[in-house]
């Protein structure tokens, strides 16, 4: 039987004008008209008519007024309640930088009017696990990561900024290597996974948005139920939920992203142009190849796009008129989007179920309890808690009791030991032995039949029957949530029929039209002449614009080029001053004589490690143990005859200190103490007269040098003149002696 095919559900939602908006006094270009389920977007350019505008239809739409609560139940809860029943599902938010999509899938605060689709995706399932049957056992899992410029990060590992490895399988399909799961029991365990992730997941600011999104992150829920039909057989089925916060598309001029801002920008818009690829050729019947493969986000998405999943897609746009290229590039995307077909199926009895690994290895635990001598029969799932307490109990008493039962033979055994005076004392001994190592035998067991109880209780524990934590608030919960899907459902019908009943009155009266006269039908067909004339206007419009946004997005990716191809010249000038030709080349691929090899796993070169040959490489050889390093014959016999230190092996730089000359007597010469006593014996008139004459000797000196100099200068110069003079002389007698020439 050929599986059913669905078209992916598309929702459009527009926010409101933020306070800058409001600030600059914005007009409003992008309008929702919730009732018919269509969004009008007016060209704000002076140039257009004011009239003219663009209409897109979608499966529903969000003006400003709608509230996150209706938005959840319109296009979530369908999609939450098919996990719930094994079927893949998908909701992902896209649109340019600042458009809401973050506050959609997330909401804003604790409180409930502000929950976006995720805390109310939680409470929807665990409600739902709640009320269902006590037949029914549930697993339920979640798992949080992101893409960070092209690398896959977990947001609830210890090492979030390590990168993980993106897998494939016949089995799972796409799926993360090494990528942490954890079990959730209650909505409370839930949010607080999903609040340790968030903290670590990237985000920046941007002129378009103080919090802005720098990475696609996804959270996977992955429920698991096991039920029984009416022949008692237990079947598991399996359902996941992948909520997409795709980061927003960007452009320099208006983000003014520069540095890793801009480097972050650049991945994003790479790999929302690799999605939009997807969506092309998948919308294209005439493609054969679809390009998965070009970035990591399409390829986790593979089976949400074109696959066995129920996908939700829910465009955010900002109806600012200064918004209005991206917001028309994003209803472009949105309505290619719809014609994209999924045939979801459920996941009946996988093989990868961790359901069913936990209850076999519940059923392995119950068969090692049963088997022990002392154990007591282990309690079924199905009881209750007091029960199973009651049960825990008695085995405890139980088991203290042959305790008790044990210690006392041993001690009787241990009296007829004493008493027992034939026995030799090596009997004696070898018998104690024995008792003692059957007692150990015996608290070895109790203890290992402790540990499995304990841990089948764990076991247990991860594991949650329908039903049991039911309450009022929650059945009426679940039955309120039922009316307004049964609501939304009328709705939704009611919209399709409106637009088919359209369609067939148009063309019936398109083919039932008589006229009584000519000027009448003259008339009738000049109207349509004109409705006509303006769809080929609207289109020839239409075609016009799609070449102006193909030819951003040309110059967009034109100076992405630019730009890697200004860091690749870069690199290769760095390796072409500092690296020698003949290494550079090892850089090179293995076809062309290089050690670089393609990885098609990480898609990216690898250089893989030297391999020396043989064992290790061998250490130096040292010429003597007391020496550093290895020294040759020949330095040391030149050592020895030439004191040069380019013969040393060690203390190369000469270091011995250079003493001064002492100009200061030493105190152990014979003459210091008599010239200390002739000073000390001199009169202070006598010492004032040598000073004086000191003084004058001085003076004198320094005349008699500046009368020499003074000299020595007039002489320079008198010798100076004289050789002027006499190049001069010299100078008009070549010319006296030099012959004329008659001129003509």
């Amino acid at each position: 039987m050929p599986k059913k095919s669905e078209s992916i559900k598309v929702v459009f939602r527009v926010r409101p004008l933020n306070s800058k908006e409001k600030q600059q006094r914005r007009k409003i270009a992008t309008i929702a008209h919730e009732k018919l389920g269509v969004i009008e977007i007016r060209n704000p350019s002076p140039d257009c008519d004011a009239d003219a505008s663009k209409t897109f239809t979608f499966d529903a739409v969000f003006s400003e007024k709608s509230s996150q609560r209706h938005i959840y139940d319109v296009c979530a809860a369908p999609v939450v309640k098919s996990v719930l029943e094994g079927f893949n599902g998908t909701v992902f938010c896209y649109g340019q930088t600042g458009a809401g999509k973050t506050h959609t899938l997330e909401g804003a605060g604790d409180e409930p009017s502000l929950r976006g689709i995720t805390p109310n995706a939680f409470e929807h399932i665990f409600d739902t696990v709640a009320l269902a049957s006590t037949t029914d056992k549930y697993l339920v899992r979640a798992s949080y990561f992101e893409i960070y410029n092209e690398e896959i990060r977990d947001l609830l590992s210890d090492k979030p900024q390590q990168s993980l490895e993106l897998k494939e399988s016949t089995d799972t399909g796409v799926y993360v290597k090494n990528l942490k799961s954890v079990v959730v029991k209650s909505v409370s365990e839930i949010n607080a996974v999903f609040d340790k992730g968030k903290k670590n997941r990237s985000v920046g600011a941007t002129l378009m948005n103080a919090g802005s999104s720098r990475s696609h992150s996804i959270f996977s829920i992955v429920v698991e139920c096991c039920s029984t039909d009416e022949n008692q057989e237990e079947h598991i089925r399996v359902g996941k939920l992948n909520l997409v916060d795709l980061a927003g598309s960007e452009r320099q001029s208006k983000t003014g992203a520069t540095g890793d801002r801009l480097k972050e920008a650049t991945k994003i818009n790479l790999s929302l142009s690799a999605l939009g690829n997807v969506i092309s050729a998948l919308v294209d019947g005439r493609s054969t190849h679809i390009p998965y493969r070009d970035s990591k986000l399409t390829r986790i998405l593979q089976d949400s796009l074109g696959g066995n999943t129920k996908t939700v897609m829910c465009a955010n746009a900002g109806p600012a008129d200064c918004n209005y290229d991206e917001s028309l590039s994003t209803l472009r995307y949105a309505s290619r989007a719809k014609k994209i077909k999924n045939r979801p199926v459920i996941n009946e009895d996988p093989k990868d179920a961790m359901l069913r690994e936990y209850q076999e290895e519940i059923a392995r635990l119950k068969e090692r309890l049963t088997q022990m001598p002392t154990s007591p029969t282990p309690p079924v799932m199905a009881v209750s808690d007091a029960d199973r307490e009651t049960i825990l109990e008695e085995c405890r008493s139980k088991a203290t009791k042959e305790s008790e039962e044990v210690l006392a033979q041993t001690e009787a055994q241990m009296q007829r030991l004493k008493l027992n005076h034939e026995q030799t004392a090596e009997e004696r001994a070898a018998l104690k032995k024995r008792l003692k190592a059957e007692k150990k035998a015996r608290k070895d067991t109790e203890n290992h039949r402790l540990e499995l109880e304990k841990q089948l209780e764990e076991m247990e524990k991860q594991l949650m029957i329908g039903g049991e934590i039911a309450n009022t608030a929650a059945k009426q919960e679940a039955a309120l949530r039922k009316a307004n899907q049964e609501l939304i459902a009328k709705k939704e019908s009611e919209l399709a029929l409106t637009r088919q009943m359209e369609e067939q009155e148009g063309e019936k009266l398109h083919l039932e039209e008589q006229y009584s006269s000519l000027a009448e039908e003259a008339a009738a067909k000049t109207r349509k002449l004109k409705k006509i004339w303006r769809k080929y206007q609207q289109s020839k419009e239409e075609l016009k614009d799609l070449e102006h946004e193909h030819l951003s997005e040309k110059e967009e990716l034109l100076e992405t080029i630019r730009e890697l191809t200004k860091q690749l010249k870069l690199k290769e000038f760095v390796i072409s001053n500092f690296i020698p030709p003949k290494y550079s080349l090892l850089y090179d691929d293995v076809e062309n004589g290089g050690r670089a090899v393609w990885d098609d796993a990480e898609e990216n070169w690898t250089l893989p490690p030297l391999k020396h040959r043989g064992a290790q490489l061998r250490e130096r050889t040292m010429t003597s143990q007391s020496l550093h390093r290895p020294e040759a014959e020949h330095a040391r016999r030149r050592r020895e005859e030439d004191p040069n230190p380019r013969w040393r092996t060690e203390n190369i730089v000469d270091l011995d200190i250079v003493m001064p000359h002492r100009s200061t007597p030493l105190p152990d010469d014979p003459n210091t103490p008599d010239r200390i006593a002739a000073i000390l014996a001199m009169d202070i008139n006598d010492r004032g007269t040598e000073r004086s004459s000191a003084k004058s000797s001085r003076t004198k000196h320094r005349e008699q040098h500046l009368f020499t100099v003074g000299d020595s200068k007039s002489k320079k110069s008198k010798s100076k003149s004289k050789r002027k003079d006499k190049s001069r002389r010299e100078e008009k007698s070549r010319k006296a002696d030099r012959p004329t020439t008659a001129r003509y």
